[in-house]
């Protein structure tokens, strides 16, 4: 990721919901799941993973739509009322009771989403066959382990979120 020397902010088509990160997010997924590809119409969503109490609203109001997931805990979509762009989602089924903790924002709702490529493909056993994923970046038939490829920074923001869940801390 890169360093931001300006505020990360974003929101949705319409400009009735602006928001903005106070901080770099932990990383960035580009996940080829076939949810994420029904859910968003397209073949990947890139979401950047971050506390959500370092998402600010800083115009409007947000929308909670619940949607199925796989896990079967499901997962929140946050939405303008109005235009109904997705802005983030959390997945409620997250180990540790993280779920309400991190919002999954779009990288696509930013004003300017181009300072955060994906970190990690995950997910690409079920890419579609035309993508092609860049050799710089990891990629994972399915998920990985967190240890293995987060950054030690966001690792350490990840246990104090577990620690705040309530989450043994390994």
């Amino acid at each position: 990721m890169a360093e931001q020397d300006k505020p990360i902010a974003g929101g949705c088509a319409c400009g009735h919901v602006r928001y903005r990160l106070t901080s770099e997010p932990m990383i960035v997924h580009c996940c080829h799941c076939s949810w994420c590809q029904r859910e968003s119409g397209a073949a990947f969503a890139v979401n950047a993973l971050i506390e959500a109490d370092r998402v600010e609203l800083t115009k409007g109001n947000t929308v909670e739509v619940p949607t199925p997931s796989v896990s079967g805990a499901g997962q929140r979509f946050s939405r303008c009322p109005n235009c109904q762009v997705t802005l983030w989602t959390n997945y409620l089924g997250m180990s540790g009771g993280m779920g309400e903790m991190i919002r999954f924002v779009r990288v696509g709702t930013l004003d300017d989403p181009a300072p955060f490529p994906p970190d990690v493909h995950i997910y690409t056993s079920t890419k579609m066959p035309w993508v092609a994923l860049p050799p710089d970046a990891p990629a994972f038939e399915e998920f990985y382990a967190t240890k293995n490829v987060w950054l030690p920074a966001s690792l350490e923001r990840r246990k104090v979120l577990q620690a705040a869940a309530g989450s043994p801390v390994p």
